[in-house]
C-alpha cells in the first residue's frame, strides 16, 4: 500500500524575527544552483569517491545517509552514483551483497530533489523488482535514506487491496513495484499519470527481462516516456542488444565491478558441494541441521510442493532448531511475517524457493543449502549471494547426484566458481526414512504433501532444458519415493505412457527374472511385509486403498506381482484342452512357462505368456477381437448354407456374354422389377386407403346407432291404420290406461322387514305417524268479533 517516506525531522522554533519567503526562494535557489555546479564539475577519477560525503549530495539525501549509518561507499556505488548524478543510463552487475541497491535510490533522489519535484507532479521515479520481498527490502532502504525529503513515496505489490493502491498513486512521486502488479494499475488506475516520469530502474534486471517477465515488461514500457533515465542492476547482467533496445537505453554506460575478478561469487564465500544420492538427500539435510543447531540456515529447494513437504517432515522430527518455510503461494502478509521472524532470528532455518534467491537482503546467514540442482550457474550465483554479503564471511554447500555431478562441476569452473567437493561423515549420517514412513502411515495430508512433492520435483527436472545434467531416467524414483514414505512410485502424466508400453510388452516370465536379479542380494527382506502393505492390504479401511492401488497397479504388492497368480489363473473359466499340453500343461510351440488354450474361436489357440494376456481373458472386449469378425450366411430352400453374396468367376462371366449386354440386360430387368414392384405398392397403398375408409364409417355408423337408441320411440300400426287416430287414442298426461287402473286397485304390498327390525319398531312408527299428523281447523265464516277471533285462536293453541 502506499506510504509516505516523511519528512524533515522537527526543529525547535528559533526566537527572533522570521526570515521572509523571499530571501527564503533566494537562498534555496542558489543553493540548488551550487549543487548542479558541484555535479557537473565532480570528476570521479580525480576526486575520493570512498566515503559519501565527498559526493555532489543534496542536504536531506546526506542527513538520510548519515542518520542510517551510511558513510563508506563501496565499489559498485563509487563507480555508479557519480554517472547517475550525470543523468546517464547505467547497465551495471556486480556481485550479490555489494551494495546494489544504494547505487541506484541515491540518484534517483538526487534527480527528483534537483529537478524540483513536488508531491502535485505525479510519478517521476519508477523501481522494478522482480520478487516482493525483494519490493518490500527496497522500499524500507528508501525509506530510511530519504526519511529527509518531502517526496512521496509508494509499495506497489500483488495480494494486496488493488482499490486502495489506485486511491493513492495520483499522489506518489516514487513507487517500488513488481512488473505484473504495476503493469495492472497502468491499465486500470484512471488517476495515474506516467508523462512525468524521469527514472526507471530495474533491480535484478537479467530476471525481469527474461521469460518470465518479458510480456509484462513489454507492455509497461510501452505505457512510459522515451525521454528519461534507464538504469539496470543485477549480479549476471545481460548486454543483448535485443534488450537493451526494448528499454530504450541511450548509450548505457557499462559497469562491470567483477568482470577481470578471479572468482563470480565473493571471496569471502566457501564453497562445498556433497555428492548424495537423491534418496539419501532428506537424511543428509536432518543430519546437516542437527550439526549446524547454532547457525542460520537458508535452505533451497525447486519447488514449493518440496519446501511444505520439507518443512512439515522436519518439523515432526523436531531438528531442534526454528523451522520457517517461504514460497510464492502463501498470502501476503504470511510471507511478510516470515521474513521478518527470520531476518530477526538469531538461530533458525528457512526453507524456500527462488523467491527469496535475488536482491534479498536477510543478515547474518552462515549456510546457504541447495539441496536440489540449480537449473543454470547464474541460480546458483544467486543463491549463494544470501550469505558473505558486505565482505562478510558465508559458507555454502550444494547436494547433487551422482548423475549431476559432472555436468553441473564444469559449468561451474566454466564460470570461475570455485568450488570444493566434500563427503559427509558417516557418524554424522542419521537415516529418517523409516521415521517419514511412520509418520506418512499415520497421517494422510503428510501423505498427500508426499505424492505432490515427488510429482513436483519430477515435472522440475523433466522441464529442464540442460539433460547433461537432469536426466530423469538416471534418477532411481522408486528408491526416492521411499525416502519420502510413499510405498510406491505415484504415476507421472509424462511418463504414464511410456510405463504402460514397457509393461504391456513384458513377458510375465521376464518380468519376474528381473525383479528377482534385482533384488536376488536382499530377497528374504523384499518378502517381508511392512506395517504400510498390510494396512493396504485392508481394501474396507479408509479411502485411501483404492488410490493406493490405482496407484501401484492392480497387483496386491508395492512390485505390481500377484503373490497367488496362479490362484487367479485357474479361477478364470475357459477350457484348457490336456491333449495339445504337456505333463506341467506347456505346449510345446508355446514359450516356457506359458499356458495355451484351445477352443475360444480364434484361427490359433490363445497363449497366455504374460500379465497382459491373462488379463485378456477376463475381457469380452478383447475376447471379441481375438477371434476375428464373423461370417454373415444364409441358408436356401434346400437348406444350403452360403454366403448371401457370391462374385462368380471370371470364366462363369464370360460364359453368360458380352459384359455390356449384362449391364444392359441387367438394367431392364430391374427396371421391370422396380415398376412391377411399384403397381403392387400403389395397389397396397389403394387397399389400405379402402379399409381405413370402411372403419371409419362403420365406426360413425355405431356411434349413431348408440345415440338414436337412446330416446323413445314411437311403433306405428301395421293394419294401415289412420296415424292421425292412432294418436287421438294415445292416453293423454291426465288419463290412466286400463292396465294403470287395475295396478291403482291393488293395495301396495308391504315392504318386507329387514333382519333387525321387529314389531316393536312397527308400532313406534305408526304412533309417531298418528302424532305428527297436523290438525285441521275448519271455518265456516270470517271471524267477526273479539269472541271469535278468540275461539280461533284457542283452537289453534291446542294440541
Amino acid at each position: 500500500m502506499p506510504a509516505r517516506t516523511g519528512g524533515r525531522t522537527p526543529q525547535k522554533k528559533q526566537k527572533g524575527p522570521a526570515e521572509p519567503k523571499s530571501l527564503k526562494r533566494k537562498r534555496e535557489e542558489e543553493d540548488m544552483q551550487k549543487l548542479q555546479v558541484a555535479v557537473d564539475q565532480f570528476d570521479p577519477k580525480a576526486a575520493d569517491t570512498t566515503k559519501f560525503s565527498t559526493l555532489p549530495l543534496s542536504q536531506p539525501t546526506a542527513s538520510g545517509l548519515s542518520a542510517s549509518h551510511f558513510e563508506t561507499l563501496t565499489e559498485v556505488q563509487a563507480q555508479a552514483i557519480p554517472i547517475a548524478l550525470k543523468d546517464r543510463d547505467i547497465l551495471c552487475a556486480a556481485k550479490t551483497g555489494s551494495g546494489k541497491t544504494l547505487a541506484f535510490l541515491v540518484p534517483v533522489l538526487e534527480k527528483l530533489y534537483r529537478s524540483r519535484i513536488t508531491e502535485y507532479d505525479g510519478l517521476s521515479a519508477l523501481i522494478l523488482a522482480p520478487t516482493r520481498e525483494l519490493a518490500v527490502q527496497i522500499f524500507e532502504t528508501l525509506r530510511k535514506i530519504g526519511r529527509y525529503h518531502h517526496f512521496s513515496a509508494g509499495l506497489v505489490i500483488g495480494g494486496k487491496n488493488l482499490q486502495d493502491e489506485s486511491e493513492r498513486l495520483g499522489r506518489m512521486n516514487i513507487l517500488v513495484a513488481t512488473p505484473g502488479r504495476m503493469l495492472q494499475h497502468l491499465d486500470q488506475t484512471c488517476g495515474l499519470d506516467v508523462n512525468n516520469l524521469l527514472m526507471l530502474v530495474l533491480d535484478e534486471a537479467d530476471r525481469i527481462m527474461d521469460m518470465g517477465f518479458q510480456q509484462a515488461v513489454d507492455a509497461l514500457v510501452e505505457h512510459l516516456p522515451k525521454t528519461r533515465n534507464t538504469m539496470l542492476f543485477s549480479a549476471t547482467q545481460t548486454k543483448k542488444v535485443s534488450d537493451l533496445a526494448r528499454l530504450s537505453l541511450r548509450e548505457p554506460e557499462y559497469i562491470a565491478i567483477h568482470e577481470a575478478a578471479s572468482a563470480a561469487t565473493p571471496t569471502t564465500l566457501q564453497q562445498h558441494y556433497i555428492v548424495t544420492p537423491l534418496p539419501e538427500k532428506m537424511s543428509t539435510l536432518y543430519g546437516f541441521i542437527k550439526t549446524n543447531l547454532k547457525s542460520k540456515i537458508v535452505v533451497f529447494l525447486s519447488s514449493g510442493k518440496q519446501v511444505r513437504f520439507a518443512y512439515e517432515s522436519l518439523r515432526h522430527l523436531q531438528p531442534g532448531i526454528s523451522l520457517l518455510h517461504l514460497y510464492s503461494r502463501q498470502k501476503q502478509v504470511a510471507r511478510m511475517e516470515i521474513t521478518r521472524r527470520f531476518t530477526a532470528a538469531k538461530y533458525a532455518c528457512l526453507f524456500a524457493t527462488d523467491i527469496v534467491a535475488r536482491g534479498v537482503d536477510f543478515p547474518a546467514v552462515d549456510w546457504v543449502v541447495q539441496m536440489d540442482c540449480p537449473e543454470d550457474v547464474d541460480t546458483y550465483i544467486h543463491r549463494v549471494g544470501r550469505t558473505a554479503r558486505y565482505n562478510r564471511a558465508g559458507k555454502a554447500v550444494l547436494f547433487l547426484d551422482p548423475s549431476e555431478e559432472p555436468g553441473m562441476i564444469k559449468r561451474l569452473e566454466h564460470r570461475k566458481v570455485p568450488i570444493n567437493k566434500v563427503n559427509v561423515r558417516e557418524r554424522k549420517k542419521q537415516d529418517t526414512q523409516q521415521a517419514i514412513q511412520n509418520m506418512v502411515f499415520k497421517q494422510s495430508d503428510l501423505k498427500f504433501l508426499a505424492q505432490k512433492a515427488f510429482i513436483a520435483y519430477t515435472r522440475s527436472i523433466h522441464l529442464q532444458k540442460d539433460k547433461e545434467i537432469f536426466d530423469l531416467k538416471k534418477l532411481d524414483l522408486d528408491a526416492y519415493a521411499a525416502s519420502l514414505g510413499l510405498p510406491g512410485a505415484p504415476q507421472i502424466k509424462f511418463q504414464k505412457g511410456d510405463d504402460i508400453k514397457k509393461l504391456k510388452n513384458a513377458p510375465r516370465a521376464a518380468i519376474l527374472s528381473d525383479s528377482d536379479s534385482e533384488f536376488d542380494a536382499d530377497k528374504k527382506k523384499r518378502k517381508v511385509r511392512t506395517k504400510i502393505d498390510k494396512m493396504f492390504e485392508r481394501t474396507n479401511q479408509d479411502v485411501l486403498t483404492d488410490h493406493y492401488a490405482k496407484m501401484i497397479g492392480e497387483g496386491g504388492n508395492a512390485d505390481g506381482v500377484d503373490e497367488d497368480e496362479e490362484d487367479d489363473f485357474l479361477a478364470v473359466k475357459r477350457v484348457i484342452q490336456a491333449d495339445d499340453l504337456d505333463g506341467e500343461g506347456n505346449a510345446t510351440s508355446a514359450p516356457p512357462g506359458a499356458k495355451v488354450i484351445h477352443g475360444l474361436g480364434g484361427d490359433e489357440p490363445f497363449i497366455v505368456d504374460s500379465h497382459r494376456r491373462e488379463k485378456m481373458l477376463k475381457s469380452k472386449k478383447q475376447m471379441l477381437k481375438f477371434k476375428g469378425r464373423g461370417e454373415r450366411i444364409i441358408f436356401d430352400d434346400e437348406g444350403v448354407a452360403h454366403h448371401p453374396y457370391q462374385i462368380k468367376g471370371e470364366d462363369d462371366f464370360k460364359k453368360e456374354g458380352d459384359a455390356q449386354a449384362q449391364r444392359q440386360k441387367f438394367v431392364e430387368d430391374e427396371a421391370t422389377r422396380v415398376k412391377e414392384a411399384d403397381i403392387s405398392d400403389k395397389q397396397f397403398a389403394k387397399e389400405r386407403r379402402r379399409e381405413k375408409k370402411e372403419k371409419r364409417k362403420a365406426r360413425e355408423a355405431m356411434e349413431n346407432d348408440a345415440a338414436v337408441g337412446d330416446m323413445p320411440r314411437l311403433a306405428a300400426p301395421d293394419d294401415g291404420e289412420d296415424p292421425l287416430a292412432f294418436l287421438a287414442s294415445l292416453p293423454t298426461g291426465g288419463e290412466k290406461s286400463e292396465s294403470e287402473v287395475k295396478e291403482s286397485d291393488e293395495p301396495p304390498k308391504k315392504k318386507a322387514k329387514k333382519w333387525f327390525q321387529d314389531e316393536s319398531d312397527d308400532e313406534t312408527k305408526k304412533a309417531k305417524g298418528k302424532k305428527s299428523k297436523t290438525k285441521v281447523i275448519e271455518v265456516t265464516e270470517q271471524p267477526d268479533t273479539l269472541e271469535d277471533y278468540e275461539a280461533l285462536a284457542a283452537g289453534l293453541l291446542e294440541d
